[in-house]
């Protein structure tokens, strides 16, 4: 793995777009594949052991995704400065991503001492059915638990993989992630089973799976970054705290963060719809999301290049450049979800019985519903899709406040009272569920993508107003002095 294999500013800032577009982002793509390889390795040996293993990590995800979404979104502020300032050749990337590594590892441990002690009160909040309650909840807490003291591991490798696509370099994550989810799948049924010397752990085993290759992951990650010539270049005194550039990232990470825990605590009301139904119903949800996140992929990793090929020509004063890239990648991406909404459409019992292996109570039941909700959602995938590649615009310009107005309409407006109207007052049962999802997708969509036309989300990036005081005998902090040249 070495620096070369970086899309450097040059390649992303002039000349033909299409060719370094892919080249970033298919790396991208593929670690978001790795990324639901671990979810899908979970959910295939959970499956064989039983429906309510397969229901509680389903339950436990969205609590997760909580905390993590907080965190999640100052290592997304530390990819947009580092973006921009490539883009501006700036020389501050370094200094930057050390200053992203402090404050997100201080983060992660505050946040996993918190999701620890908050696990049974967060789980005893949902009005769960009493079958889910007595056999499901149980099974979530001791995950949670579990993952909550590993979540540093968690998020050093997603700082590790934010700092390096802010900078154009996207294979070494790649590589690095590849790596990790072997481990994964290898340590999955040891501890979740019980092979040899090993404790059969069930539940609690995948966590323990989860997190060993996530640490794993996270020492090369940093290796990486220390002491080799791949992605910024780091020094120890760029680990140091200082004020001024902490500000900025917390600036620009808060909306994020928040976009994204808004997200979360969707996706936790969802929840606490869906568990008032039986377990069939909430494993079907649960699993349904995880297909749904595998299908979703190629849309993660070509929004995640796409806010690097928008802060990067933003950097360099090129805002119609970084308007033509964005129309390209919601072009592809709409194609190809397009493609994958048809097969999903098409045959999704396939898809959904390949999950549910064990023959215990529960199981047609299960696939039934699964198979359901996939084909409902089968026709919001376009949607989703055009939606990720136009918010990682939103973000690559600094405007993060955007991508939180829509993320905020399509969950919070749209889908959870939609949700609640069709469950509670429709009385439409689990049809009401699939529906509600579909909804928010579909308007938060065509709401994205009409005010990205307007044009104005080239202006807000981050510009002199984001410069802190000129420091003494330190580089110079954060802010890209000719930005404010990028508006049309």
């Amino acid at each position: 793995m070495d620096g070369g294999e970086a899309v450097d500013g040059g390649a992303l800032t002039e000349g033909p777009l299409v060719r370094p577009m892919i080249r970033l982002a298919w790396p991208l793509v593929v670690i978001q594949l790795l990324q639901v390889a671990y979810n899908v390795g979970d959910t295939f040996w959970l499956g064989a052991l039983s429906p309510d293993a397969v229901g509680a990590v389903s339950l436990a995800f969205p609590l997760l995704f909580l905390l993590i979404a907080i965190g999640g979104g100052f290592t997304t502020a530390g990819a947009i400065l580092i973006a921009q300032h490539t883009g501006a050749k700036s020389g501050e990337a370094g200094l930057i991503a050390g200053q992203t590594l402090t404050f997100v590892s201080l983060v992660a441990a505050g946040l996993g001492a918190i999701g620890f002690v908050a696990t049974d009160p967060m789980l005893a909040a949902l009005p769960a059915d009493e079958a889910t309650r007595a056999t499901i909840i149980p099974l979530a807490a001791g995950y949670l638990r579990i993952f909550f003291l590993g979540l540093p591991f968690l998020f050093g490798f997603f700082v590790f993989v934010a700092l390096m696509r802010g900078y154009g370099s996207t294979r070494a994550p790649m590589r690095v992630m590849l790596v990790s989810v072997v481990v994964n799948l290898a340590l999955d049924p040891l501890f979740i089973f019980g092979v040899g010397p090993l404790p059969r752990l069930e539940v609690e085993g995948a966590a323990v799976a989860t997190l060993i290759s996530r640490g794993i992951a996270t020492a090369i990650g940093f290796y990486l970054l220390y002491y080799t010539d791949v992605g910024p270049d780091i020094r120890a005194a760029h680990l140091r705290p200082r004020l001024e550039y902490v500000g900025t990232i917390t600036r620009l990470g808060i909306p994020t963060a928040l976009e994204q825990s808004m997200t979360a605590l969707a996706l936790v009301a969802m929840t606490a719809m869906v568990v008032t139904f039986p377990p069939a119903v909430v494993a079907a949800y649960g699993l349904g999301n995880r297909l749904i996140s595998l299908a979703f992929l190629p849309a993660m990793g070509t929004g995640q290049a796409t806010d690097t090929i928008v802060g990067q020509n933003l950097g360099a004063g090129k805002p119609d450049r970084a308007a033509r890239a964005v129309r390209i990648a919601a072009s592809a991406i709409a194609a190809i979800m397009f493609a994958a909404g048809a097969l999903a459409f098409l045959f999704p019992e396939p898809f959904v019985s390949v999950f549910v292996t064990a023959d215990a109570a529960g199981k047609a039941a299960t696939i039934d519903y699964g198979s359901t909700y996939l084909r409902f959602a089968a026709v919001a995938f376009v949607f989703m899709g055009v939606l990720q590649v136009v918010q990682g615009a939103f973000r690559g310009a600094g405007n993060t406040k955007t991508a939180l107005v829509f993320a905020v309409l399509g969950l919070w407006i749209v889908r959870v009272p939609v949700t609640y109207y069709l469950l509670f007052v429709g009385d439409w049962g689990p049809t009401g569920i699939w529906t509600g999802v579909v909804v928010g997708d579909v308007v938060g969509a065509l709401a994205a993508a009409a005010w990205f036309t307007r044009g104005t989300w080239k202006g807000t990036i981050v510009d002199g107003s984001d410069r802190p005081a000129e420091p003494t005998n330190e580089q110079e902090p954060p802010g890209t002095a000719d930005t404010e040249s990028t508006t049309e």
